[in-house]
């Protein structure tokens, strides 16, 4: 086995550095994963790709980028319970210290522990690399059903969307508006097929985002964001508004348009990091007996679930993929994310790079 492999880190000035080193060595409880996927995650460019802003468990700490991660186990260490050589597997992207009050209920990424909580990606190495160093405990079984490419997909965006929508409910009565599609908007209407929304409408300021949002069939109607979405979601609605409502974009403006197109006793869940928002408390929510969720990432457990639902709707979350990337052409992967012109971007080697060339 090599004893080098290349590795891309993020010095926050808009471009990629790709470096040589060591292939690390598994120890008590940890594998080595032959990387196969990694998707690239819009924090990545909101917090490190520009600018180094993020602070706290968004501080980027100069390790390998990516933290959506899938690949296969070719070393396992002493002490793992369940996993072994050979096993494919998604890598939730925070590792927690285990012991916490938010790691025991399976959401690591609320770990409170200053010493201990590490993200791949940002406080520990992670996916933009030929092998990746992970703890068993953050490992989800990528079953046959799915690709690499889905699995890495799981490993941040779809994982966070499923736990949002979770926490607001989707069933067949609801129509639901989608504000942003981006990768985490998108994922956002695949899910909400699969899990029987009557209409979903979604809204853009780009072009290039409502058609790949109608052409993969994940909204029945896109808007083009301006002054008058609210009517225009209301006249969708026969003037009642939407039983729930996603927003994905981070925008002040989106946001409050989420807010005011939701109908009474309707809910409404921002998944979008970042940004501010406006709205009246009286008439935009108290008054309509609505309902405002936060929703960050999800737990090991509800993803875990995700994936078997995933096969159960034989839902491909690689079908968002747009454009694949070898890793020594990581510089324009990121750059290409960062243009918004794209749906998902991923980083792919071995099986999952188009056999035609790295970028499709």
């Amino acid at each position: 086995m090599a004893q080098l492999m290349q590795g891309a880190y993020l010095p926050g000035n808009s471009t990629v550095e790709l470096r040589e080193v060591q292939v690390p060595e598994v120890a008590h409880g940890e594998v080595l994963l032959r990387m196969k996927a990694s998707t690239i995650c819009g924090s990545d460019i909101r917090c490190i790709y520009h600018e180094h802003l993020g602070k706290g468990p968004e501080g980027y700490q100069g390790y390998i980028a990516g933290h959506e991660p899938a690949g296969q186990i070719i070393k396992a260490g002493p002490g793992c319970r369940r996993f072994k050589e050979g096993d494919r597997v998604i890598v939730y992207h925070i590792s927690g210290c285990g012991v916490c009050n938010d790691c025991r209920r399976g959401y690591m990424i609320s770990c409170t522990s200053e010493k201990y909580r590490r993200a791949y990606g940002w406080q520990r190495d992670g996916g933009m690399a030929d092998f990746l160093l992970a703890e068993e405990k953050d490992l989800i079984p990528l079953p046959d059903e799915l690709t690499f490419g889905d699995g890495a997909q799981v490993a941040c965006g779809f994982g966070t969307v499923y736990e949002g929508l979770q926490k607001i409910g989707i069933c067949g009565d609801h129509d639901v508006l989608i504000t942003g599609l981006g990768p985490v908007g998108l994922a956002t209407g695949a899910l909400c097929r699969k899990m029987g929304a009557q209409q979903i409408i979604g809204i853009d300021v780009l072009a290039d985002r409502l058609e790949l949002a109608r052409n993969l069939g994940l909204c029945d109607v896109v808007l083009r964001a301006g002054p008058e979405n609210v009517s225009q979601v209301r006249d969708l609605t026969r003037g009642q508004g939407v039983e729930r409502a996603i927003d994905c974009s981070a925008n002040d403006t989106a946001r409050a348009t989420a807010i005011r197109t939701t109908r009474k006793w309707g809910r409404i869940v921002f998944l979008g990091e970042g940004g501010r928002v406006e709205f009246n408390p009286s008439p935009d929510i108290i008054h309509e007996q609505k309902t405002i969720y936060g929703s960050w990432v999800t737990s090991i457990w509800l993803m875990e679930e995700l994936v078997e639902r995933l096969v159960r709707w034989n839902l491909h979350p690689a079908d968002l993929i747009t454009h694949r990337f070898a890793l020594d052409d990581a510089g324009n992967a990121y750059a290409l994310m960062s243009s918004g012109r794209c749906g998902k971007v991923a980083v792919c080697f071995d099986e999952e790079l188009p056999k035609a060339g790295a970028n499709r």
